[in-house]
């Protein structure tokens, strides 16, 4: 943990321990100094704490910025967070014992599994507006989860995107084929019917679905019966990386020339770089811009900026993107709510939520956006191309 991220895990307890010392209600001391408390549980240990770093970072130091360009309506930000070690129990624990403390407006979460759990307690509470790195379909739904928004498209809009590129990439009137592969986990069915129900509807055929469990497992048979089938694209869906290498490397031992595809999270540099060989030739969709594209964008710009005053980092993460992002988001509702003179409830914020509509976020989105479904329906399919990933469409949006 570097020097800031432990004054962000360990500076709002001393301040809390100061505020007593003095006799002062904490709420009441936060309320006079008119500081907005942003609470979050990202997952710094753990399974996911390749990407739970980066969020962590990168919205910390969205936080930092913005608080050196005099922060929201004249207000300070303060980031509390706490590591969740991306275990469920201990996310909601943190939640609780945030919102508790501090009543923030505002929280970042770690998983699926927190979002669906706190679900119905931030629609109890009604004054925190949440969100975190899970993109589940059943989420993205203003009536059923009316205070929880996803900072990109929900993994079913993820597959609609790799699936309007290949019926885009038809040469003739026959659209390519494609097959499905993906975990026997939650994750992994996610976008698998609509999907199915997209490629129908784009007359794209789709000659299998294979279904694995996720992390290293043998695969041959599966390469079999992928070879057997003849698509012209396998998108995978519902893993980080293993077993998709295997897959690739096996699928080109066999001979087939099939395109593998990928969603998101399999689509970060770190995770592409693990790849190897198997990596070559690869597409996946990404809804934000790499750090290290070439096009010239102010706030990726900015995010390379400020990233780059750490050591050792010559380009920032999509995980740190996406804090980044989040941040800019919470910037949009806060200002919206108090630009209103509105207090900053859970209705207010919810309405200026889905308010925000034909926003330029300076570059991370290729196209303006809008929140007004709780998701963000656009993303670009993207090449593995030697030792960097490169554009390969235009920005696609759906829905």
């Amino acid at each position: 943990m570097t020097p800031i991220d432990r004054r962000r895990f360990l500076g709002s307890g001393a301040a809390a321990a100061g505020l007593a010392s003095l006799g002062l209600p904490l709420r009441s001391a936060l309320a006079q100094s008119g500081e907005i408390v942003i609470g979050a549980a990202p997952p710094i240990t753990g399974v996911f704490a390749f990407a739970g770093a980066g969020l962590h970072a990168g919205l910390g130091d969205w936080v930092e910025w913005k608080n050196g360009q005099g922060g929201i309506a004249g207000r300070k930000l303060r980031y509390v967070a706490e590591d969740s070690s991306y275990k469920v129990d201990q996310s909601v624990a943190i939640f609780k014992k945030i919102v508790a403390q501090y009543k923030p407006p505002l929280f970042y979460g770690d998983s699926t599994g927190w979002a669906k759990a706190i679900a119905p307690e931030l629609s109890q509470l009604g004054s925190v507006l949440a969100t975190g790195p899970s993109f589940a379909s059943d989420l993205a739904d203003p009536a059923k989860a009316p205070y929880y928004f996803m900072p990109g498209p929900t993994y079913s809009g993820q597959i609609e995107v790799l699936l309007e590129y290949v019926s885009r990439s038809a040469a003739g009137a026959a659209k390519p084929a494609v097959a499905f592969v993906y975990s026997d986990t939650e994750f992994g069915r996610d976008p698998i019917a609509s999907g199915k129900a997209k490629a129908a509807k784009l007359g794209i055929p789709v000659v299998l679905e294979v279904v694995t469990k996720p992390g290293a497992v043998d695969v041959s048979a599966e390469v079999i019966k992928l070879r057997r089938a003849k698509p012209d694209f396998v998108i995978f869906h519902g893993y980080v990386l293993a077993p998709i290498p295997e897959f690739m490397r096996q699928m080109r031992d066999a001979g087939m020339n099939a395109r593998g595809m990928g969603t998101i999270y399999t689509m970060d540099k770190t995770t592409i770089d693990q790849m190897g060989a198997a990596g070559a030739g690869f597409l996946g969709v990404m809804p934000y811009r790499y750090s290290f594209d070439t096009e010239k964008t102010p706030t990726m710009a900015l995010i390379r900026e400020v990233g780059s005053r750490k050591p050792n980092n010559p380009w920032q993460t999509t995980f740190y993107t996406q804090g980044w992002l989040v941040g800019m988001i919470f910037e949009q509702v806060l200002g919206r709510t108090l630009g209103a003179k509105k207090e900053l409830t859970g209705p207010n914020m919810k309405a200026a939520l889905e308010s925000i509509g034909k926003w330029d976020t300076g570059g991370i989105f290729g196209v303006p956006i809008a929140l007004k479904t709780h998701s963000i329906p656009v993303g670009r399919v993207y090449l593995v191309k030697g030792s960097t990933i490169v554009p390969n469409s235009d920005w696609i949006t759906i829905g």
